[in-house]
């Protein structure tokens, strides 16, 4: 009888390791706030969400706001499971954040004031960077950005 328990309790051991596996989980627009402005994450163009080691999720309306938490606990940065953000060409669509182009452009307000717009392909980024002007910057370099607190003049 012994043998028995002793897999039981390994099945469930592992039932519950697998379980825990950290997921990125659809941003509940209009219903949650902003983890580090408290603003209602409403725009599906701007919106975006930090998924902890631990699953934990962490929503934001817009990357700078993420950008600033991430700033402010870098090894939260650092150890997260997912930093996304909505591709603004696909609204409501999340992409991997440390993968995205940012298009920093004053012809595009974005909520919280820093004009950053995230972009899933270099192309589509390209093409916004000639229609509406501005700067392309990778994740680390809209990072610095928001810690700068550089805004378009």
């Amino acid at each position: 009888m012994r043998p028995v328990v002793t897999i039981v309790a390994l099945l469930f051991i592992l039932c519950f390791a697998f379980s825990c596996k950290p997921e990125q989980k659809p941003i509940p627009y209009g219903a949650a706030n902003c983890a580090h402005c408290n603003m209602t994450v409403a725009d599906n163009r701007y919106g975006a969400e930090l998924v902890n080691d631990k699953g934990k999720a962490f929503f934001f309306d817009s990357s700078e706001c993420m950008m600033a938490y991430v700033n402010e606990q870098p090894e939260l940065g650092k150890n997260a499971a997912f930093l996304l953000v909505s591709d603004f060409t696909k609204p409501g669509e999340l992409i991997d954040a440390r993968r995205a182009h940012f298009l920093q452009s004053k012809q595009l307000p974005s909520p919280m004031g820093f004009y950053l717009t995230a972009i899933g392909e270099s192309a589509a980024a390209t093409n916004m960077q000639q229609e509406f002007g501005g700067r392309l910057l990778t994740w680390d370099e809209a990072v610095l950005t928001v810690k700068n607190n550089e805004k378009p003049e």
